[in-house]
């Protein structure tokens, strides 16, 4: 049985409905030329540190795929199939099915036999994809199948009963059943190590992982672009080049592409083995893909190693507490980064599988199932990745022909967060804001109360706003609320949704809170996170430490290191009795 069958592919391309075709290839160029992506969008982040950046680059990376016989769904469209596979419903019971189940079996360790294909069986709680990396060919020109790994999970079963009058009746069993899946590990010539994860019951359910970054580096080699890669993410290169290739591949096209490779390994080196090309053409069975997972991602550059650490280290210092971010997840490597561009040693692997090559420091937030993260990344780059784990809660559909839109929405949360995280890393103070704030408001008819940074529940509301600006579709009244007495039980332990919408009022009548067109979602503005985040910070890391310690001073034998920041608040504290000497409030 080969499994490089190009013929077999044409075979079944030649035999598709011609009309559901061409009703599929209009519903992409439809949906492509109504939501065009723009790959080069900038964000506040990188215009703000565009002096200590050699270039960037955006990129798609893991993408996941699921792929579905739709008749194969419905215990009706399932009946359906056998007839058209064995000619009648006669064979339709479940000792028939187990056997189609067993029979995948037993021609898949055939063939690993005879073409000397190791063939796996894991235990709960293996990283497959770690494991496969051990098993990759030394032959960079080497193609198709070379692992597979065998595993349990839970799969769509039917489970098949006899009426009355002799008739099959098919119902799926509930909860899904742990059957066994078998994981096909496979060189492709244009997407490098792909995996194809099938279920051996029918109706042979089926995922498609691969990685975009794949992608680029060969499409980069072959125009003699310099690339330096760890991981998934490049490193060093010509980024300029980098972001053109990886430009192409977030356009209408890559719908296209995205559904060859799976046609042209799914039905010769996967489903062959549980039917083979006759059966399959004369069943009629065809996959249909969806997105089911998908990440976006946008690399920085910066000039020197030592620059990044010092603008990461302080963004982190001074945005975690406003954003929520309980704890941080640091990978140790290498302490210090280099301080020039070019970097010789340490001498990095071209993959590294266990850590990186140095320190980095994982800065994440999860909204359901979508998920942000920023983190350094070998010597000099930063990297902001936006994650759906699951693409229901995009919102815009699952079926690969909405890629375009997913990808356009992944793109507005990464930008959002580089902003949001901009604006309160660098937030400042009007000259006027302390006292702007505290003046009442008018919105409407209705006289709002102003904004009153000495009150603990206002304090608790700022900090909420501010955790949640970084959402991706904004937050709404009752989710400030639950915020709010998460991150204040105490002072808002009886909070409710109505002092919430009245306290919300308040921020949007000092144009700092703006609803989101006529939805009951609302976001906060960039100039609200730079004026709640410098009150916040001058309250909380200036005005109480300095005022804690203005009393009588400390007598006692001194510490023997003194952090530079408590040697500032000595010093503030020290200038601060004399004012309040000179100016005669103390003696």
């Amino acid at each position: 049985m080969e499994l490089n069958l190009s013929l077999f592919y044409l075979t079944v391309i030649s035999g598709y409905n011609r009309y559901e075709q061409k009703v599929t290839v209009f519903a992409i160029a439809m949906t492509f030329k109504e939501n065009t992506i723009t790959m080069h969008t900038q964000d506040d982040f990188s215009l703000y540190h565009k002096d200590l950046l050699d270039g960037h680059y955006d990129c798609v990376d893991r993408i996941v795929l699921n792929g579905y016989f739709p008749m194969g769904q419905q215990g009706g469209g399932f009946r359906i199939w056998w007839r058209n596979l064995t000619g009648s419903d006669d064979g339709l019971d479940q000792k028939h099915l187990q056997r189609m189940a067993g029979r995948f079996s037993r021609r898949l360790r055939g063939w690993a036999k005879k073409n000397a294909v190791p063939v796996i069986y894991c235990p709960p709680g293996t990283r497959k994809h770690d494991l496969a990396q051990t098993y990759l060919p030394q032959d960079t020109n080497y193609q198709g199948l070379f692992l597979i790994l065998v595993a349990k999970s839970p799969g769509l079963v039917w489970e098949v009963t006899k009426s009355k009058n002799g008739q099959p009746h098919l119902q799926r069993k509930t909860p899904w059943p742990y059957i066994n899946h078998y994981h096909f590990h496979i060189i492709d010539a244009q997407w490098g190590h792909i995996t194809i994860k099938i279920s051996g019951h029918p109706p042979f359910g089926m995922q498609v992982m691969l990685n975009g970054h794949e992608w680029v580096e060969r499409q980069a080699l072959k125009q003699t672009i310099s690339v330096k890669k760890e991981g998934n993410c490049f490193v060093g290169g010509s980024f300029q080049g980098l972001d053109q290739i990886a430009d192409t591949l977030c356009d209408d096209h890559t719908i296209g592409r995205l559904t060859e490779l799976c046609d042209r390994w799914a039905y010769s080196s996967c489903l062959c083995f549980a039917l083979n090309l006759d059966e399959q053409l004369r069943s009629q069975f065809r996959y249909r893909y969806s997105v089911y997972q998908i990440e976006y991602s946008r690399n920085l550059l910066f000039t020197r190693g030592t620059v990044l650490d010092a603008v990461y280290q302080a963004l982190i210092d001074r945005t975690r507490q406003y954003l929520d971010v309980p704890r941080l997840c640091t990978i140790f490597g290498y302490k210090k980064r280099p301080h020039s561009r070019g970097v010789k040693k340490p001498t990095r692997l071209q993959r590294i599988l266990d850590q990186s090559a140095y320190d980095l420091t994982v800065f994440k937030l999860h909204f359901g199932s979508m998920t942000v993260k920023l983190y350094d990344k070998g010597p000099r780059v930063l990297r902001v990745e936006a994650i759906a784990h699951n693409t229901k809660g995009l919102r815009c559909g699952k079926l690969i022909e909405k890629l375009p839109i997913m990808l356009n929405k992944l793109q507005d949360m990464a930008i959002g967060f580089l902003n949001v995280v901009q604006a309160a890393h660098c937030s400042f103070l009007p000259d006027d804001a302390l006292d702007r704030l505290i003046k009442p408001s008018q919105r409407g008819n209705r006289r709002l109360a102003g904004v009153d940074l000495q009150q603990p529940r206002i304090q608790a509301v700022s900090q909420a706003v501010l955790a949640l600006s970084a959402k991706p579709e904004g937050f709404t009244i009752k989710e400030l609320a639950e915020k709010t007495r998460q991150l204040h039980p105490v002072d808002a332990g009886d909070y409710t949704h109505r002092q919430a919408a009245y306290d919300l009022m308040k921020l949007r009548g000092k144009k700092l809170v703006e609803r989101i067109n006529k939805t009951r979602y609302y976001r906060i503005k960039s100039v609200g996170i730079r004026t709640l985040a410098g009150l916040l910070t001058l309250r909380e890391k200036v005005i109480k430490p300095v005022l804690a310690g203005l009393g009588k001073p400390r007598v006692g034998r001194p510490p023997k290191r003194i952090d530079p920041i408590d040697q500032h608040y000595i010093n503030l504290q020290q200038e601060m009795r004399h004012m309040l000497v000179t100016l005669g409030l103390v003696t």
